[in-house]
C-alpha cells in the first residue's frame, strides 16, 4: 500500500514537472551549512570530499567532454549560490554551506536541468525565496534526498527495503541516503564511478574499507581490474540487505559463485571454477543449500566467508590466509572447538579426489560407483525373477 501511494504521488508530481522558472536564491543568512571538520565526517562530508574526481561531462564529437551551459533558471540561482561564502545557520548551531560550484554542476548528469527539478518546493517562488529552517545539517540532506524519487522512482522503491532505510525508520538519520552516495550538484554517471565505490562506502564504513583495500579483491580493484568486485557487486546498490541476517549469509555461496564459476574470468588468474560444485557436494554446502530454501533460516554450517573471510579475503597461498595449512585448524576451531591438529586432514576442502590427490578416497569412490549400482541392480533382478517364478509355477 505504501508503494502504491508513493507511485500515485510521483505520478502527480511528474505531471507538474518544473519549467524554466527564473528564481533567485536567498541572501547569505539563509544559506546552508559547512559540515563539522572531523576525520570521520561520514555523510556530512563536503561535496569535494565525497566525490574524489569531478563527474564526467557529456561526450561530444571527437571524444572530448564538454560541460553543459547552465539553464536560464540555474543561471539565476547561481547569481547568489555561486558565492563561496554563502551559508546558513541552523538550530543545532551548525552552519550549512549553500555554495554551488558551477563547473561541477554543469559537468554533472543533471547539468541541463533547472534547479527546481530537484528543489520543487521553490518552483514559481520569486527571489528572495522564503527561509527554510532545519534543525541540523543532516536533516537538510535527508530532506532534499527525497526529491530523487520524482525521476528515479524504481530505484527509490528499492531503497525502501534496504538496511539503510530500516535504520532511518529507527531514528538513525545518519544512515546513507541518495546524496551521500551519488552526490548532490555533482552527480556523475554510475558506470564511471566504479573505482570510487569503495571510497564512497568508506565514508561510513571506514574500518571495513581499510580491510577491503588490503584484501586480494581490494588490491585488484585499486590496480584497475574490471573483474574484481566492488562493494555493490556483493551488497547491491539501492536494495542493500542487512548482511547479518541469515537469508543474506546463506546466499554467499551464490554470490561468490557468480564470479568463481565464470570460466573465462577465472582462467585469467589460474583459478578453478569447480570450487562451488565441490562445496555444494560437501556436507557444509549440501546443508547450506537446503537451508537457503527455508524462510528465516539461520546458517548452521560454514559458508564461504566463514573460512575465507569477508572483506579481508587473501590469496589462498598468502601467509595470513585463513585456509593455508598452518592456519586451517584455527579456522576449523571457530565451529569445531575440540578439533585436533590433524582435523583438517580429514577434509578435502575444494579438492576433488583423484589418483594424484587422495588416491585412497578416489579408489573408494570408484568402488562405490560400481558396487552400489551392481547391488541395487542385483536386488531388482532378484525380485523380478522371483515374481516370474511365482507366475510360472501357478
Amino acid at each position: 500500500m505504501k508503494r502504491l501511494l508513493l507511485t500515485a504521488l510521483v505520478a502527480l508530481a511528474s505531471s507538474s514537472a518544473p519549467a524554466g522558472v527564473r528564481a533567485r536564491m536567498p541572501a547569505p543568512d539563509e544559506a546552508a551549512a559547512k559540515a563539522p571538520d572531523r576525520k570521520d565526517a561520514g555523510p556530512l562530508e563536503s561535496e569535494a570530499a565525497r566525490v574524489p574526481e569531478p563527474a564526467a561531462a557529456a561526450p561530444v564529437e571527437g571524444g572530448e567532454a564538454q560541460a553543459l551551459a547552465p539553464s536560464e533558471e540555474s543561471a539565476a540561482c547561481l547569481e547568489c549560490h555561486a558565492e563561496a561564502e554563502m551559508e546558513i545557520g541552523l538550530k543545532s548551531g551548525e552552519s550549512k554551506r549553500l555554495f554551488v560550484d558551477q563547473a561541477r554542476l554543469s559537468a554533472s548528469v543533471h547539468g541541463a536541468l533547472g534547479c527546481t527539478a530537484c528543489h520543487a518546493d521553490l518552483k514559481g517562488v520569486e527571489a528572495p525565496h522564503p527561509k527554510k529552517r532545519f534543525k541540523t545539517a543532516r536533516e537538510f540532506v535527508v530532506n532534499y534526498s527525497e526529491s530523487c524519487q520524482r525521476c528515479h522512482f524504481a530505484n527509490y522503491a528499492k531503497t525502501l527495503d534496504s538496511v539503510h532505510r530500516a535504520m532511518q525508520a529507527k531514528g538513525k538519520i545518519e544512515a546513507a541516503v541518495c546524496a551521500d552516495c551519488h552526490g548532490a550538484h555533482d552527480v556523475g554517471k554510475a558506470a564511471e564511478q566504479r573505482t570510487g565505490i569503495s571510497r564512497t562506502c568508506a565514508k561510513c564504513h571506514q574500518e571495513i574499507s581499510r580491510s577491503f583495500l588490503l584484501s586480494v579483491h581490494g588490491r585488484a580493484l585499486s590496480e584497475g581490474s574490471k573483474d574484481a568486485p566492488a562493494c555493490t557487486d556483493c551488497h547491491r546498490s539501492h536494495d542493500i540487505a542487512d548482511p547479518k541476517i541469515g537469508a543474506f549469509r546463506l546466499k554467499t555461496p551464490e554470490l561468490c559463485g557468480s564470479c568463481h564459476t565464470n570460466e573465462p574470468m577465472m582462467k585469467k588468474y589460474g583459478l578453478s571454477t569447480r570450487v562451488l560444485q565441490s562445496y555444494l557436494a560437501d556436507f557444509h554446502g549440501t546443508t547450506a543449500s537446503l537451508q537457503s530454501a527455508q524462510k528465516g533460516a539461520v546458517p548452521l554450517v560454514a559458508l564461504c566467508t566463514d573460512c575465507h573471510g569477508v572483506h579481508d579475503i587473501t590469496r589462498v597461498k598468502d601467509p595470513k590466509s585463513r585456509v593455508i595449512q598452518k592456519n586451517l585448524v584455527k579456522t576449523c576451531r571457530k565451529c569445531h572447538a575440540d578439533a585436533s591438529d590433524n582435523f583438517p586432514a580429514a577434509w578435502l576442502s575444494h579438492y576433488e579426489p583423484s589418483f594424484s590427490k587422495a588416491p585412497l578416497v578416489y579408489g573408494v569412490k570408484l568402488l562405490y560407483m560400481v558396487l552400489i549400482p551392481f547391488m541395487i541392480g542385483g536386488l531388482v533382478l532378484q525380485v523380478l525373477l522371483h515374481l516370474w517364478r511365482v507366475v510360472v509355477n501357478r
